[in-house]
């Protein structure tokens, strides 16, 4: 099935694992095989991954945008969300539906999950008030109490 895509001036997008840059001038073209596809918009880099549920949607994103299976991505993956259900129960069903969809072979859709697991992480820290009771991470990024 092909896929019309539509960029923006000097937008970018990930096809099939290149990168394609635009140029001054809005720009559609076709793409008519099967491939990952991320707009640039939906792209997370490794500096941006700074909390446990965007480093959960990086990790997902290269499941989709690599080759898979990949296990280490899969051990990081049900570490990554093994420590998020630790600190934040209420996850759960959001994770339950990421992880079924990554089961399935569905990473796209996976990653609209995660970006839905993103928002509701930033909803929650919106409300975390400043203490040394908040969580804070070790060098290797565990949680732990701050002043611990």
């Amino acid at each position: 099935m092909a896929l019309k895509l539509s960029l923006k001036p000097h937008e970018r997008v990930i096809v099939g694992g290149a990168v394609i840059s635009n140029g001054p001038a809005t720009t559609t073209f076709v793409v008519e095989n099967n491939v990952p596809i991320l707009r640039e918009k939906d792209i997370l880099t490794e500096v941006q991954a700074d909390t446990y549920c965007k480093k959960i949607y990086l990790t997902v994103q290269l499941m989709y945008l690599g080759e898979v299976p990949n296990v280490e991505l899969a051990q990081l993956y049900g570490q990554l969300v093994s420590d998020l259900l630790v600190a934040v129960p209420a996850t759960k069903n959001l994770i339950s539906d990421i992880t079924s969809y990554i089961l399935e072979g569905k990473y796209y859709q996976a990653l609209k999950q995660a970006q839905q697991l993103i928002q509701y992480e930033e909803e929650l820290l919106n409300y975390v008030p400043e203490s040394n009771e908040c969580l804070h991470h070790d060098a290797e990024g565990s949680p732990e109490r701050a002043g611990t």
